[in-house]
C-alpha cells in the first residue's frame, strides 16, 4: 500500500469547483474492515448537497475531507484471513461519509458488513452506480411502504437515481406504479414497470392522478411544492415517505393536518439487504442505468450533472481501471 493516494478533496464548503484533485493519506484498515482499491463511485445528491454546505457537512470535522458514498473495485486487504471475501475478490457497497474516507479516491476503509461481492455480470462502472440508490429505494418501498400487489404507489422523480430502482422493486413485488418524469422518460420508465407516466412539465400530477396508497416523495417542496401537492391524492390514512434531507421543513405538521402517514427516510449501507439487490441484479430482475461517465479528474462536471436535475439513472466516476 502507498501511504498516499489521490483523491478530490474538498478544503471547505463551495460550488462545484471547490473540488480539487491531490494527494491525501491513505487509509487504515483496523478491525473488522475491507480495505479496497476503488475502480469506480458513485456521484449522488446527497454529495453534492454536503459539497455546497448542507447534507452532512456539518459533521465533517477536518480538511481536506473525501466524499463519496457508494464504491466498486477490488479488496486489498480483508479482516482477517478466513474471509470468504479475500484479496483479489471485486466488490462493491457503500460507506458513511464523513464517519469514514469517502471513495472519490484511490482507496477505502470500510467495515465489513457493508461490503458484498460484486454482481458477476455488471461492471464496475455499474456496480458503483448502484449501492446508495438501490438501498434507499429498497428501504422506503420493500422496508416500510412494504410494496405489494393492488397498491397504488406514486414515484417522484422516478427517472433519477433512487427513482428508478424504486419503480423497479414497487413492479417487482406487484404495486401499481405511477411515476413523474419528463416526458422524454416516459417510454424508459414503462420498460422498467411503471404503469403509468405523468409528464411533469405539461401535466399537475394531481389533476391526473386518483388517490394512491403511497408517495415515495424524492423531492420534497424544493421545487413547486410538489410534496404537499402530493398530500392531495394520498387516500386518508394513506403513507408518504420523505428522502432528500432538507427538502421539506415543516413535514410532520403538514402530513398531521392532512390526516394521513409520513415518515422520512436515510439510508444505512446494511450489506446483507445489498446482497439481495445484488442477487436481483444478477439475475436481470432489476437494471441499472448509468447516465454519464466521468474521470476522477473531472469531478466538477461530474457534480453539475448531478445538481442540473436532469440526469437518467446515476452519474458515475471512474477511478482506476479495472
Amino acid at each position: 500500500m502507498p501511504k498516499t493516494m489521490r483523491a478530490a478533496l474538498l478544503d471547505a464548503a463551495g460550488g462545484p469547483e471547490s473540488l480539487r484533485i491531490g494527494d491525501t493519506v491513505s487509509p487504515d484498515r483496523v478491525n473488522a474492515e475491507f480495505l479496497v482499491k476503488v475502480v469506480a463511485a458513485g456521484v449522488n445528491p446527497l454529495d453534492a448537497k454536503t459539497r455546497a454546505g448542507r447534507g452532512v457537512f456539518d459533521a465533517i470535522h477536518s480538511f481536506p475531507a473525501v466524499l463519496g458514498h457508494d464504491f466498486s473495485g477490488v479488496v486489498v486487504e480483508s479482516p482477517y484471513s478466513a474471509h470468504p471475501l479475500r484479496p483479489g475478490d471485486e466488490v462493491f457497497g457503500m460507506v458513511m461519509v464523513p464517519r469514514f474516507g469517502g471513495s472519490y479516491a484511490e482507496y477505502i476503509s470500510v467495515p465489513s458488513l457493508s461490503v458484498v461481492r460484486k454482481p458477476s455480470t455488471l461492471s464496475h462502472i455499474e456496480a458503483a452506480a448502484a449501492p446508495l440508490a438501490a438501498l434507499t429505494a429498497w428501504g422506503m418501498v420493500v422496508e416500510v411502504a412494504k410494496a405489494h400487489e393492488g397498491q397504488r404507489m406514486l414515484i417522484h422523480a422516478g427517472s433519477g437515481g433512487v427513482g428508478h430502482f424504486a419503480v423497479q422493486f414497487a413492479s417487482y413485488f406487484g404495486a401499481h406504479v405511477i411515476a413523474t418524469a419528463s416526458g422524454s422518460h416516459a417510454s424508459w420508465l414503462r420498460s422498467l414497470g411503471a404503469a403509468e407516466v405523468v409528464d411533469y412539465s405539461t401535466t399537475r400530477f394531481e389533476d391526473a392522478v386518483e388517490e394512491v396508497d403511497v408517495v415515495i416523495d424524492l423531492i420534497g417542496n424544493v421545487h413547486d411544492d410538489t410534496g404537499s401537492r402530493s398530500l392531495r391524492v394520498l387516500r386518508p390514512g394513506g403513507l408518504i415517505i420523505n428522502a432528500p434531507t432538507g427538502s421539506w421543513p415543516g413535514f410532520e405538521d403538514e402530513i398531521a393536518a392532512a390526516g394521513v402517514r409520513g415518515t422520512r427516510y436515510r439510508v444505512a449501507p446494511d450489506g446483507s439487504t445489498l446482497g439481495v439487490i445484488s442477487r436481483l441484479l444478477e439475475a436481470g430482475n432489476v437494471r441499472v442505468h448509468v447516465d454519464q461517465i466521468y474521470a476522477l479528474e473531472q469531478i466538477a462536471d461530474a457534480h453539475r450533472a448531478v445538481e442540473s436535475g436532469h440526469t437518467r439513472g446515476k452519474v458515475v466516476l471512474k477511478i482506476a481501471e479495472g
